[in-house]
């Protein structure tokens, strides 16, 4: 998520990524006002980019790995920015407040397969809800991983050739060394036109991020088998231990 950030802090490319998103034509990055939580750091979670256009704020996250708690984490994200947005202002008073209308977006490339567009929803983690919720939050959740989305690739190059980066890093890693992979992966990239001028200028950092990143993706993986493993083992063990003293 750090190249991804990288890529899409700059206007252009985010400019590019909202149109495509969202079916637009803006021309003009400066149309975009960047509102990202620069210190919104939330138990080691940090809002990736957040901005407000045509009167309304967006916050865009990528996630590498499957998580269904993007949208308690919004919640926290979205009430940090409006507090921020409103600090000047006066909630006491008769005239109401207006804010921007939010929108969430989660841009998806891990390895667990997912349907090109999903929603997740905050009220999923509601325990006993009866009835309708009194507070939601949806999050929509795209899979940019490379084969998904080809309308919306189409539209936003950069997007489209940071999943072809991706899967080429993927593609490597299953065969050699991590960091002989990255590096494969970003000079092939260079060579065939795909992110050239940004991979040739941020070549150092761009690697040792995605190395970074993409092996502690694996230990993440590793450790929710170990954590799998485990219930399934208490499971089984208390199965028989149930069944143990019932037969007896």
């Amino acid at each position: 998520d750090t190249v991804f950030r990288m890529l899409f802090s700059n206007r252009k490319n985010l400019l590019s990524l909202y149109n495509a998103v969202n079916q637009r034509d803006y021309k003009n990055p400066d149309d975009l006002e960047i509102v990202t939580l620069e210190n919104a750091i939330y138990m080691g979670m940090k809002n990736d980019l957040a901005f407000i256009i045509d009167t309304n704020l967006y916050l865009y996250e990528h996630q590498s790995t499957y998580n269904p708690n993007i949208p308690l984490r919004d919640l926290f994200y979205i009430s940090n920015e409006y507090q921020k947005l409103v600090d000047k202002k006066s909630l006491y008073s008769s005239t109401l407040q207006k804010i921007p209308a939010p929108n969430f977006i989660e841009f998806y490339n891990g390895s667990t397969i997912l349907s090109d567009c999903t929603e997740l929803k905050l009220s999923s983690a509601f325990e006993n809800l009866s009835g309708e919720p009194k507070l939601e939050l949806t999050v929509t959740v795209l899979n940019v991983n490379e084969g998904h989305n080809a309308e919306l690739m189409q539209h936003c190059s950069t997007l489209k050739e940071y999943a072809q980066y991706v899967a080429r890093v993927r593609h490597y890693a299953a065969n050699m060394s991590l960091n002989q992979a990255v590096e494969c992966a970003v000079d092939e990239c260079i060579k065939e036109g795909i992110l050239a001028e940004f991979l040739s200028k941020n070549r150092a950092e761009v690697i040792s991020m995605s190395i970074f990143e993409y092996d502690k993706e694996l230990e993440e993986k590793k450790l929710r088998k170990a954590e799998y493993e485990a219930g399934f083992s208490d499971g089984e063990k208390s199965g028989h231990e149930t069944g143990f003293s019932e037969g007896h």
